[in-house]
């Protein structure tokens, strides 16, 4: 119903709209593309002056419903067989608002390359791209369900001027035609049908047609894609791209089942799409593949001079409705992408997504240049919005420049090279190495000094001096700690030549180490005197004074009862008592050594823990 009042409505304009008769429509074929998402319609137009005024331009008309969708237009001039394809001759186009028109109706204006005198005739040929214009029907299908979509046009060909003979031709996928609408000259050829020729139509003819049809291809949408170029002089662009993409078919409803997918894919998911293919320019290198999550590993990634191809599969198929999130990366060589002209650096890479057939309702482009470039000038061959920002990253000091370009309804014809001139002194790009080197100096240089240097307030403050008295006596006691122990050391030859005395029974032997072991501990002794002494006299080994004149005392009682002992086990074996009396003899002054030595060790400890 809604159809019915559109086209009661568009009906109406095209009556009130006024007729341009100058120019006349001698042959028009259209080719009408239904096989992808994407609708691309291809007209070769011959156009004939039968004015005497010279024309220099020819209006193509659309409706403003279908202009809406309007993602792309293009038309060139029609080659003649034989002639390099890269030879054709785009004519420009803008919107223009003829007086008196009807807002139903949007007209665009082909500026031709020359003037169109009277009587003569121009071939050219017109391609528009139209998204948004296949509707899912029915809007929501479970997961066993094939995807039918709808598609509204005219058989005649839309033009404010006559047509003297038109045909039409829509191509459709390799499936099932659910209906189509049938008029005169209407042929079938498999999944492609023609309509026509139709003779001598006036101005404004329409002739609405229907297509209701199985179309499973592809539906990815990026409802944004935020696309980033990254120069660095050094050698290499980084590319990021993110994505957050939609499936655009028809809504799924009901449960998702993975078994009966993943037994039949092509029955139980034959709307979803699998993977994406994305065709990345020759030597790139550095690919990765990401989401929110971490690394997505299937992807497939191959290659050879003339191009590099990754395909992509998400976490889970893509069905009606379903979203996505993810970023795919990857580095290009600076000489493929970066050239000079006349004194100015320019970036020529293209615009668009590197992936098949999907359709992004907003494309952003961030060309971020080196840190220092200046004069910066885009060229984009066609309509978009376009700012500068600033963006700051690892050792920048000013930032560096981004051009910010921003286009809505992208398709894959929009994939052309666009240029971002600049101006770069070569002496920037020490501006990082020779902050890295002086930091780097400045750390060393900063250590250096500070390792040389005595951080102390005044050597001749109270805390400072301290310091160095407490370091005296530590030195001082570390002194007494070896001379004790070597006072032990002696002690311990004393008992090894009562030892050897109980063997071999060498008196003179054991006297004579009696003898040596008096001597040391004399001169140990003496040793000892002046240490203690400095001790008592400083004020920073009061707490560990008592301790200390403690160890000293013990070793002396230890010394003196040693000394007891080895007197009296020589003059028993002089008087060669036998080996049970020496002992008893000696028994209760070995208890009271073997005790000695336990303190002596104690306090040797308990003073080196201090």
């Amino acid at each position: 119903m809604a159809f019915k009042l559109d086209l009661f409505l568009f009906t109406v304009a095209l009556i009130l709209s006024p007729v341009f008769s100058d120019l006349i429509f001698s042959k028009v074929d259209r080719r009408i593309d239904l096989t992808s998402q994407i609708v691309r319609v291809s007209s070769t137009i011959r156009v004939e002056n039968e004015g005497t005024d010279v024309v220099s331009e020819v209006l193509l008309t659309f409706p403003e419903e279908q202009a809406k969708h309007l993602a792309h237009i293009q038309v060139t001039l029609n080659e003649r067989k034989g002639k390099a394809k890269g030879s054709a001759i785009n004519f420009p186009v803008d919107v223009v608002y003829p007086k008196e028109t009807p807002p139903a109706l949007k007209f665009y204006s082909v500026s031709l390359p020359k003037g169109l005198n009277q009587g003569e005739s121009l071939t050219f040929d017109v391609l528009a791209v139209f998204t948004h214009v296949l509707h899912p029907f029915p809007e929501k299908i479970t997961q066993a369900d094939v995807q039918f979509v709808v598609f509204l046009d005219t058989a005649y060909f839309l033009s404010p001027y006559s047509v003297k003979v038109q045909s039409l031709s829509v191509k459709l996928p390799e499936a099932r035609i659910e209906s189509y609408t049938k008029l005169e000259n209407t042929k079938t050829h498999g999944s492609e049908i023609k309509y026509g020729p139709y003779e001598n139509l006036p101005p404004y003819s329409v002739k609405p047609i229907r297509f209701h049809f199985e179309n499973n291809s592809p539906f990815p949408v990026a409802q944004e894609l935020v696309r980033e170029v990254e120069i660095s002089h050094w050698g290499s662009i980084q590319i990021t791209e993110h994505y957050n993409l939609v499936h655009g078919g028809a809504q799924s409803r009901g449960e998702f089942s993975r078994l009966d997918y993943q037994a039949r894919p092509y029955a139980r998911g034959a709307s979803a799409f699998r993977n994406l293919v994305a065709k990345l320019p020759p030597r790139t290198h550095s690919v990765y593949y990401r989401d929110e999550i971490g690394n997505i590993s299937t992807s497939h990634l191959w290659g050879d001079s003339k191009k590099t191809e990754l395909e992509i599969e998400p976490r889970y198929p893509m069905f009606g409705g379903w979203r996505t999130s993810f970023t795919i990366g990857y580095g290009l060589p600076l000489q493929d992408f970066l050239f000079q002209d006349q004194g100015k650096r320019f970036l020529n890479i293209t615009f668009g997504s590197p992936i098949n057939e999907v359709v992004i309702d907003r494309l952003i482009v961030r060309v971020v240049l080196p840190e220092g470039s200046r004069d910066m000038s885009v060229s984009v061959p066609f309509s978009h919005k376009q700012w500068l920002e600033t963006k700051f990253s690892h050792l920048d000091i000013d930032g560096r420049p981004v051009v910010v370009l921003e286009k809505e309804n992208v398709v894959p014809e929009h994939n052309q090279h666009f240029q971002v001139y600049y101006k770069f002194n070569c002496i920037s790009m020490l501006r990082e190495p020779v902050m890295l080197i002086f930091g780097f100096f400045i750390l060393f240089v900063s250590g250096i000094i500070y390792m040389h240097s005595d951080m102390s307030i005044s050597k001749s403050s109270a805390s400072y001096l301290a310091k160095l008295q407490w370091d005296e006596v530590q030195t001082v006691i570390q002194q007494v700690q070896n001379i004790i122990n070597r006072c032990l050391t002696i002690h311990d030859k004393l008992e090894a030549s009562l030892r050897d005395l109980s063997r071999t029974g060498d008196i003179q032997a054991c006297k004579a180490a009696r003898k040596a072991a008096d001597a040391s501990l004399k001169e140990l002794s003496k040793e000892l005197k002046p240490l203690i002494s400095f001790l008592q006299s400083s004020q920073q080994a009061t707490h560990i004074l008592p301790k200390v004149e403690e160890l000293v005392a013990k070793e002396r009682d230890l010394q003196e009862r040693l000394i007891v002992k080895h007197t009296t086990v020589v003059d028993c074996y002089e008087k060669k008592y036998g080996g049970r009396e020496i002992e008893n003899r000696v028994a209760s002054q070995q208890q009271r050594i073997t005790a000695l030595r336990q303190e002596v060790d104690d306090l040797l400890e308990f003073i080196d823990e201090i």
